[in-house]
């Protein structure tokens, strides 16, 4: 009932291949774009603000990020951190030479210097791929970390080796360091993401995309029909790591305040990647749902123990957190591969017949 058709007719083909074919669909994103920035901040605490909504949007965008590299392009990438770490780095860098610079325009310049590192170190996918990439691209993350540390520069050699987010307004509003309020910090992370992820969805859906697609299912098929695999390939590094160097951006001047070399270690590169793949590899609205499970799930165990009256200490809800990811990944991998985008789709497919069981 809720996704009937009835009426819905397609007279052309540009009706056909719109973004919304079934006028639910945009109801529905409608419905989620007015909780995103209407309900959940007035009715959002510090907590909500903190452990769920900021870092779920980040954690989707640097997912999506790898999700156009590893799920549009079938480029295999283990660096997604350091790539990360590049984009917080730039920004800070950019923040303390030139104090006078909007912060947006910093973040947002800041996945520039992502990309062109993403690029350089996505020259290899042009001779290798696979496993061989995969390895690749974790040379990179140990690289790229190891230079956050013994390049003091980066971190105006501070003795502490960290990078310290200072008080940005703009304005007249603070939206990063100490005195940002959350519902600041929250509004910015969202419009960003938002405006990022419509530019996601008009990429993989026109020219560029499809190309991806084709290097992804038979790179030699479409190199015989006349795809410059040199250009997908660089292109997809080069579009991924700018998503993810903004991701990173975000994540340290948005969310952490602060951040040494070993917060963009490897835990965090696999973290990304269990929600690409558990969210659903090669789509946009996956990323979100692999991020709200990831992030929400410790959230839920720390809190429903204690709504029980079972006295569980952290260490065991850290243990059960990293068990309970594991079994999903597999669960994933073996019972339906393309994660919990496909099973929406699936679910959204029975009612759009329902109740018809066929």
């Amino acid at each position: 009932m809720l996704y009937r058709t009835a009426g819905q007719f397609k007279t052309s083909y540009k009706a056909d291949q719109a973004l919304f074919p079934v006028r639910q669909d945009a109801v529905l994103l409608g419905v989620i774009l007015i909780l995103a920035w209407v309900v959940f901040p007035l009715m959002a605490s510090e907590f909500t603000f903190q452990t769920l909504l900021i870092p779920i949007l980040i954690y989707s965008l640097a997912a999506l990020g790898l999700n156009l590299l590893t799920g549009y392009a079938g480029q295999l990438s283990l660096g997604t951190a350091a790539f990360m770490g590049v984009g917080a780095y730039a920004c800070y860098k950019m923040i303390t030479l030139m104090p006078w610079m909007n912060p947006l325009v910093a973040i947002l310049l800041s996945g520039v210097f992502s990309a062109g590192v993403g690029v350089a170190f996505g020259i290899p996918s042009l001779r290798i791929k696979g496993f061989y990439l995969a390895i690749a691209t974790l040379a990179a993350q140990f690289f790229l970390v190891w230079l956050f540390e013994k390049w003091g520069w980066l971190y105006n050699y501070n003795a502490s080796g960290a990078i310290q987010v200072p008080n940005l307004e703009m304005f007249g509003v603070y939206v990063a360091g100490p005195q940002a309020s959350s519902t600041v910090q929250y509004y910015v992370v969202l419009g960003i993401v938002t405006l990022l992820t419509i530019v996601c969805i008009n990429l993989t859906r026109g020219t560029l995309g499809r190309t991806w697609k084709a290097t992804r299912d038979m790179d030699i098929a479409a190199e015989l029909i006349g795809i410059n695999l040199m250009r997908s390939k660089l292109t997809a590094f080069a579009v991924s790591s700018y998503m993810v160097g903004v991701a990173g951006a975000l994540f340290v001047f948005m969310w952490r305040g602060a951040a040494e070399p070993n917060l963009f270690d490897i835990p965090l590169s696999f973290r990304i990647l269990f929600i690409a793949i558990i969210g659903g590899l090669g789509s946009i609205m996956g990323n979100y749902l692999g991020a709200i499970l990831i992030v929400g799930l410790p959230v839920v165990l720390n809190t429903l123990p204690a709504a029980f009256g079972l006295p569980i200490s952290p260490a065991t809800v850290e243990h059960l957190n990293v068990m309970i990811v594991g079994a999903l990944i597999l669960f994933f991998l073996i019972i339906e591969p393309h994660g919990l985008a496909r099973l929406w789709a699936l679910i959204r497919e029975k009612l759009i017949i329902w109740p018809f069981p066929h």
